[in-house]
């Protein structure tokens, strides 16, 4: 089983994928302006579903992986270091979207077409790969168990931070681009705040030895 604080902190990992700019982001708070909350709510449905296959996907490859190749751990803890700064410069450097920052011009869609686009929009997403693949083997350790088990339970961590993150998002979505569109200086803190965050996390885990 692993460490209630390790799962906390890989919680605090998720997070900072979640409310980084992405296609996933964009896509749900688009569709939320544009169509309504339930359009955001079904495509949020179809996003979900993505990160199922993700893990599915990952947790077989990581078991795979990480017990039969040397020096797996150290690889891939190093691709995890790098993408996390990687996405605190995508934060805060010049003409960098925010979250709330979304594409406007959608048309309708009826409720299946929404569900396919946001699963194929997840299942398409590079940056939830590489995060599936580079910060799993941080918290998965042969001595709490079975290798799979410990993927799928980060993966279950991960779902429910999304989920929450971005059905809170979905609902708002329309006053919150209203409220940071009247307080430009507040996109500044949000992102400077999110940097600092994933900055963290990385120096964390680079000084961090595998257990």
């Amino acid at each position: 089983m692993i460490p209630i604080s390790d799962l906390l902190l890989f919680a605090l990992a998720a997070f900072g994928l979640v409310v980084s700019p992405g296609p996933n982001m964009i896509y749900l708070i688009s569709r939320s302006i544009t169509q309504g909350r339930r359009a955001g709510l079904i495509s949020l449905a179809g996003v979900i579903c993505g990160f199922l296959f993700h893990i599915i996907m990952v947790s077989c490859s990581l078991t795979a992986v990480l017990l039969t190749i040397p020096y797996a751990y150290t690889i891939l803890k190093t691709a995890g270091v790098v993408y996390l700064l990687y996405l605190a410069w995508q934060a805060i450097k010049p003409g960098s979207k925010n979250v709330f920052e979304p594409r406007a011009d959608l048309k309708a869609d009826p409720p299946g077409k929404l569900f396919r686009m946001g699963f194929f929009t997840n299942v398409l997403n590079p940056k939830v790969a590489v995060f599936y693949l580079s910060f799993f083997p941080q918290f998965i350790k042969p001595v709490n168990g079975s290798v799979f088990t410990q993927s799928l339970l980060l993966g279950v961590v991960q779902i429910m931070v999304s989920f929450t993150v971005n059905f809170i998002i979905v609902l708002l979505a329309a006053r919150a681009a209203r409220w940071f569109s009247a307080n430009p200086k507040w996109i500044r803190i949000q992102k400077w705040f999110m940097a600092g965050v994933l900055t963290g996390l990385a120096a964390k885990m680079a000084f961090d030895k595998a257990k």
